[in-house]
């Protein structure tokens, strides 16, 4: 839990990244680890967590002041782990990179080896990659969204429901990209 609620926001401005509701930090934060960084972690070795959980006092500075946070009403059950969003459920999201993808793959558009692997083998909600280490908000949640976004090159939305491309293997698209 250390690692995720280390935040440079608050280490800079001197804010508390404490969660208000701990028992529903943890729980969510829990079924973020177990079902999403874990296995990621057994299948590509070790992942290095850029952000994680925010409490709405350091979100919301950093919503104010140009740090790339989304508003708190949209970092509940997101990056606000100990809030639920405005349907009542819960969820976690931490920024990661994954240096041993990032070690074989820089080329543009490399990112969609990784969320296609992603989407086909474990049970996000949602994931959204940045040009840096084609690092990337991946989102574990009550009621799972399972849509990727990117603002690497090709930006823009990969998947989501109703798009032809969401159902079925996409394995012709990550093969190779573990090693043995």
């Amino acid at each position: 839990m250390r690692d995720f609620l280390f935040s440079d926001i608050a280490s800079i401005h001197g804010f508390s990244n404490i969660p208000d509701n701990p028992d529903l930090a943890i729980a969510a934060g829990s079924k973020l680890c177990q079902e999403l960084l874990e296995p990621l972690q057994d299948a590509f070795g070790r992942i290095a967590i850029r952000s994680a959980y925010r409490s709405p006092e350091v979100n919301g500075f950093g919503n104010e002041n140009g740090y790339n946070c989304s508003s708190n009403d949209a970092n509940a059950a997101a990056h606000i782990w100990d809030r639920t969003d405005a349907d009542g459920f819960t969820g976690a999201t931490a920024c990661v990179v994954v240096p041993a993808f990032w070690d074989r793959f820089q080329a543009e558009g490399d990112w969609r080896k990784l969320a296609w692997w992603i989407h086909d083998n474990l049970p996000y909600s949602s994931l959204y990659f940045f040009p840096r280490y084609f690092a990337f908000n991946i989102n574990w949640h009550e009621k799972p969204e399972r849509r990727i976004d990117s603002y690497a090159k090709p930006a823009g939305c990969l998947t989501k429901p109703g798009m032809a491309n969401h159902e079925g293997s996409h394995e012709e698209h990550w093969r190779g990209i573990l090693q043995a």
